[in-house]
């Protein structure tokens, strides 16, 4: 892994991907969906280079959604590593649909090494059901 690794991500903004609050004429791509997308996409690039039996959990979101996509129309997510620590991923976060920029930002994941994580969250189930 090394910056500047990039992917780019397509989609089409279905109907589950947003909002309903504001009425059918006014579905547009809903924020949480948003970072939904761009999660799956940086974790896919991460997962071309991981090793068996690692994958990687998000640590932060900072973005700022700048217009508003309409249901229906494509979105092209682009996510660049911007800088490697150890097992701490930064990604830099660019979107647009077929008419302008709708999203801009940063990600960070840590890879972690699955096995071990299952057992630390299963230790944790049992300090719960104790406490």
């Amino acid at each position: 892994l090394q910056p500047g690794l990039a992917a780019t991500t397509g989609l089409e903004v279905d109907r589950a991907r947003t909002i309903d609050f504001m009425g059918d004429e006014a579905r547009v791509y809903a924020t949480p969906m948003l970072v939904r997308d761009i999660e799956v996409a940086c974790r896919n690039l991460l997962l071309q280079h991981l090793d068996p039996g690692e994958d990687s959990v998000g640590t932060r979101v900072a973005i700022d959604h700048i217009a508003a996509t309409l249901l229906g129309m494509p979105v092209t997510l682009t996510v660049r590593i911007q800088a490697v620590e150890g097992r701490a991923v930064v990604f830099e976060v660019d979107g647009r649909d077929a008419v302008e920029p709708i999203v801009r930002g940063q990600h960070a994941r840590f890879i972690v090494d699955v096995a071990k994580t299952a057992q630390r969250l299963a230790a944790k189930a049992q300090k719960a059901k104790e406490g």
